[in-house]
């Protein structure tokens, strides 16, 4: 039985087997909410905040350092050109912007898996470029390629989850410059979801490509988006040529390409949150004004990395009220830039455990990134030490946040079936109505129900132990990884797969750094 159709018997103890609720679904729960974003800013405000970003644009303009074919590119377009500086006329940036669609499908290896970015739709992934992992049994240490692979398990076999992810962690026990064929080789086989390519070479980007055609057949990429390439920017304003040439090739490729500045107020630009929602408007719109030069059409997604300082220490804060307010503005600017949204947020944290702190940070950010109406929500389950650590019982915990979040976008309905008239017949003031039809009717799916086993009351919490969250959580994901089989995939394909992979590390030395 292949895992889109595990599904055990109803009715298990959610501290035994994997059930309806927590095995893979065909269609991932929640792709879209039915409740509006909220709006913080007014027009007359986003307006000064696009003013600003223009203003960045003409006068201080934009980095394009080592690569000629998009400097040759953004001058053919108009834009001003001087070495690697670029400089865009009031308005230009944006009027080269406008041919990236406004919502696209990123296709799964199942169709079931396919979402949708953009509009009212959600796409959730997993944290992303963490060198270290840690669980309670053995502690923090580096990321290899077994938790690379167990990342990419976990994440296909949470409904809560929409997407695969890209880097899910760093797998240091592979040679840099051929860690990307193992991990495009993981996602393909493993999972059956979205995901992301290699992006920290031209070679690894295009040996992506090359190896999700082969995945999903050599024509389907020239009008279907299967990938997504992480475009960082360097910020303060520069795209160095790594990242600008990845742009290009994954954008040529007919590929997703996010657009990332990761602006720390404070130290990548001005401290209060309108500056960095201007900045990040100003470095955002550059790349996808490249990425549309290259190929007009090619989908798109507006991100941002942004995160407040403590200016006493220079330590990062993630939760903070004032990078949400920034996810706020920046979900309304790309909104209004007319593309889907990555805004800031997801879970994040510098916590260093999965702890108290940790999810009071978590939950400050991805309210704000939920709320506010973004379309993809990365780091949305793992993250610790700012990144530095990706956690399996956070990540569990997380899923459990995910899916709570999810189902509030929900909203709920005022059908004459939603007020229960019947069961006032059956159950009269003061009497209770546990036993009534209406609630045995709906009682399986009325109420979000968390996969970490609950604790139970005090007595019973302490004969079992006193285990927190966390320590519970571990039983969790031990167990997903136990029960967790892969979706199916031809042997042809897999050969093929396999085949590339030996073929492209034999034809290179290892590069350790």
């Amino acid at each position: 039985m292949n895992a889109d159709t595990h599904i055990t018997q109803r009715g298990r103890s959610r501290r035994g087997r994997l059930t309806r609720h927590n095995a893979p679904q065909a269609t991932p729960i929640y792709q879209r909410r039915n409740i509006p974003a909220y709006d913080l800013l007014k027009d007359t405000a986003l307006a000064r905040i696009e003013t600003q970003a223009d203003w960045i644009l003409e006068h201080i303009g934009v980095e394009f350092r080592g690569d000629g074919i998009a400097l040759g590119l953004l001058a053919e377009a108009g834009a001003q050109v001087d070495g690697p500086r670029v400089r865009f006329a009031p308005g230009l940036a944006r009027q080269l912007c406008a041919t990236a669609p406004a919502e696209f499908q990123l296709h799964g290896r199942a169709p079931a898996r396919t979402v949708t970015l953009g509009g009212d739709n959600l796409v959730l992934m997993p944290g992303y470029g963490s060198p270290f992992v840690s669980d309670l049994a053995q502690g923090r240490r580096y990321a290899t390629l077994a938790d690379f692979a167990n990342f990419v398990k976990l994440s296909h076999l949470s409904p809560a989850l929409h997407h695969s992810g890209g880097t899910v962690v760093e797998p240091t026990d592979v040679p840099v410059n051929k860690r990307h064929l193992d991990m495009m080789l993981a996602h393909l086989t493993l999972s059956d979801k979205p995901f992301m390519g290699g992006v920290t070479s031209a070679q690894g980007a295009q040996d992506s490509i090359d190896m999700a055609r082969i995945a999903f057949g050599a024509g389907f990429l020239d009008s279907h988006a299967v990938m997504q390439a992480n475009i960082n920017v360097n910020s303060p304003l520069i795209y160095d040529e790594t990242m600008s040439g990845a742009l290009r090739i994954y954008a040529a490729a007919n590929q997703c390409v996010c657009i990332s500045p990761a602006i720390f107020a404070g130290a990548m630009g001005p401290l209060s949150p309108a500056a960095v929602a201007a900045q990040t408007l100003a470095e955002a719109m550059a790349g996808i004004a490249l990425a549309q030069l290259v190929r007009p059409g090619c989908p798109v997604v507006f991100g941002s990395f942004h995160s407040s300082m403590n200016l006493r220490s220079g330590a990062l804060t993630f939760g903070s009220p004032e990078a949400n307010l920034a996810t706020m503005a920046i979900t309304q600017l790309g909104r209004r830039l007319g593309v889907p949204v990555r805004s800031g947020g997801g879970q994040v944290t510098a916590s260093n455990a999965p702890d108290g702190q940790a999810m009071q940070d978590s939950a400050g950010a991805m309210w704000a990134t939920l709320l506010s109406g973004g379309h993809q929500v990365w780091h949305a389950a793992g993250w610790l030490e700012g990144g530095l650590v990706m956690s399996y019982e956070k990540f569990i915990m997380d899923l459990d946040h995910c899916g709570a979040m999810l189902k509030m976008l929900q909203g709920f309905t005022v059908e004459d079936e939603d007020f229960g008239r019947d069961a006032y017949g059956e159950a009269g003031p003061g009497e209770n109505f546990l036993s009534t039809g209406h609630t045995l009717r709906h009682y399986t799916t009325a109420n979000y129900e968390p996969q970490i086993p609950d604790a139970g009351p005090y007595e019973t919490w302490e004969e079992n132990g006193r285990l927190t969250a966390d320590q519970r959580a571990t039983a969790r994901w031990q167990q997903m990884l136990a029960e967790y089989q892969p979706p199916p995939m031809p042997d042809s394909t897999r050969t093929a797969l396999n085949d590339f992979v030996a073929k492209r590390k034999a034809a290179m030395p290892d590069e350790w750094y």
